[in-house]
């Protein structure tokens, strides 16, 4: 009988155990977009920001995710820094990082922006969460040599932390009247549709990586 007994309590617990791990296995991936006014959803409407439209067309193609929108109209990279902590909660394991733009237009010292772009990767990277980093392009208006400056921080940092980079945020966008709000600046609601479009590709390779591999601290 006592055989009999320990029997059936190793089916029981072997029972809860698999309903623990299919659990949390159907947990949603968990996915912050991390970044400016181009994040946050400038000028736009309830549900028309990139975290909430790219949020869609990931679950449409069946992808269980959960993307929370910490963008924040205005921030450089020293004020993503400074958020970063609390902008991004514990169990989080994705984080698309947009900053930049601001820096850039400001005139801020491209060193500056590497600096707190590299801190930001370095600490999301110690906590477990994997990064896609969402590049940005200096404007012509710039000059020549702050732009080769500006537009080679995104490769370099990619290139050190091995991680998937999409190159210019606003790809297909810029420049383009027809996708943009009337500052020429910010992208309108099919602008964003666009460059959800356009993003998805890194976006799948980025959500199998997570999955598989997590947000593991840089050697």
């Amino acid at each position: 009988m006592a055989f009999k007994r320990s029997g059936q309590a190793f089916v029981a617990a072997i029972v809860v155990l698999l309903a623990i791990l299919t659990s949390a296995s159907a947990e949603p991936l968990r996915v912050v977009g991390f970044g400016d006014s181009l994040m946050a959803g400038y000028g736009l409407g309830p549900g028309e920001a990139f975290p909430e439209k790219l949020e869609a067309a990931l679950r449409k193609k069946g992808h269980d995710v959960v993307i929370a929108n910490a963008g924040v109209s205005g921030d450089t990279t020293s004020a993503g820094l400074s958020r970063l902590d609390w902008s991004v909660p514990d169990g989080t394991q994705l984080v698309i990082l947009e900053l930049g733009a601001n820096d850039m237009l400001r005139g801020v010292t491209p060193d500056i922006t590497e600096k707190n772009l590299d801190a930001m990767i370095a600490s999301l990277r110690q906590r477990g969460i994997a990064v896609l980093l969402a590049g940005m392009v200096a404007a012509p208006n710039l000059g020549s040599d702050f732009a080769s400056t500006f537009n080679a921080i995104y490769p370099r940092l990619a290139e050190k932390y091995g991680l998937q980079l999409y190159p210019f945020f606003l790809d297909g966008v810029a420049a383009d009247k027809g996708f943009l709000l009337a500052d020429g600046m910010h992208p309108n609601a099919a602008g964003i549709d666009r460059m959800v479009e356009n993003f998805m590709p890194d976006m799948e390779k980025a959500l199998a990586a997570a999955r598989t591999a997590g947000g593991a601290p840089a050697d």
